[in-house]
């Protein structure tokens, strides 16, 4: 019995096991404080929805050979022109949505192809060379953001040229997902539309797994040289991962602004990538193996404390910004964790 439970402990992991603690910890701590915890987990399944089509970009990343997608910012860059078309077009909820989502994918394939071909000439610093690329592109978005030739008023500034910096999102694409067919119990609201827009995609990557192509990519990732002597071309599924992971980038920062309201320009998207490799690892995932259920723990996981940790510390530290300090301290807390195990667990 002894050894069974040990055996558990192993599989899931030391590291899950404390910040689980820690979550449960904050939790109790919010009950005592007599913070409603029905709206704590409403708020933690929005932002799991809201960030799990991000996390879930990693997958065929890790899956390929690449490693952890740190060049995330490039799909999110092409998210976020896509829906900048829907706004230009002045185009309205699900149809909004779908035109963002459409106009995105092939743009953000196109792109995934051409930082795949880049990751197949530096093999062995994918992860070095893909911070140095989403660094890279999303400053050369801000010059983008100042001359791109977009003309809606939602979008522009008044006076002056270039995009505005934070564009809303209300009457257009905000919450769609959210609220479609969304469940209140209570104070507990369940943001059905986009929980169920994140297991598609899940589904469909899942799938992926299981086709020839992408059993053949998995064998990529975890021997090359048997794939080599399978006959496999290792560089064009190195880049069909690199591609999927692009493309769900692309598509998960339009998810997520839908969520959250507004869209952000400029410098915004570029440190989303670390958020999204820290849940990964979080939930279990190694830089050479990761499933789609260490989307969903680390995800979860994440959010949830961040969600919880600032109402606590609110309630605590009631003078200045102490409040805001701590959870910025915890946010990048768990980010720095997370990134520590790379090597650890490679």
């Amino acid at each position: 019995m002894g050894k069974k439970i040990i055996q558990l402990i192993n599989e899931f992991g030391i590291p899950r096991i404390i910040i689980v603690s820690f979550l449960i910890t904050l939790l109790i701590m919010a009950f005592i404080l007599n913070i409603p915890i029905l709206e704590l987990i409403s708020a933690s399944l929005v932002r799991l929805g809201m960030h799990g089509t991000l996390v879930l970009a990693m997958v065929p990343a890790i899956t390929s050979g690449i490693g952890l997608n740190f060049g995330l910012p490039l799909g999110i860059i092409c998210g976020l022109v896509g829906v900048l078309i829907s706004i230009e077009y002045n185009l309205r909820g699900f149809t909004a949505l779908f035109i963002a989502i459409i106009t995105t994918i092939p743009i953000a394939a196109i792109v995934g192809y051409g930082y795949g071909l880049l990751l197949n000439k530096v093999k062995g610093s994918e992860m070095t060379v893909g911070t140095y690329v989403g660094f890279s592109a999303v400053s050369i978005g801000c010059i983008g953001w100042l001359i791109l030739p977009f003309k809606s008023p939602e979008a522009v500034w008044p006076i002056g040229g270039g995009l505005r910096v934070t564009i809303s999102l209300a009457n257009r694409l905000d919450k769609v997902l959210n609220n479609f067919l969304s469940i209140e119990i209570g104070n507990l609201t369940i943001p059905t539309g986009s929980l169920m827009f994140l297991i598609l995609l899940a589904i469909i990557i899942w799938l992926f797994s299981r086709s020839k192509a992408g059993i053949a990519m998995k064998t990529v990732g975890d021997n090359p040289r048997f794939a080599v002597a399978s006959g496999l071309n290792v560089n064009a599924y190195r880049v069909i991962g690199t591609i999927l992971s692009t493309v769900l980038g692309a598509i998960g920062i339009i998810v997520y602004a839908q969520s959250f309201g507004f869209l952000q320009l400029y410098t915004a998207p570029m440190f989303m990538g670390f958020t999204s490799v820290a849940a990964i690892l979080i939930g279990g995932a190694t830089v050479k193996k990761a499933s789609i259920i260490h989307v969903f723990i680390g995800t979860f996981l994440f959010q949830s404390i961040l969600v919880v940790a600032l109402p606590v510390a609110n309630k605590i530290m009631v003078t200045g910004d102490l409040a805001e300090i701590s959870r910025i301290t915890i946010s990048n807390g768990i980010i720095l964790y997370a990134l520590t195990q790379i090597k650890e667990r490679a």
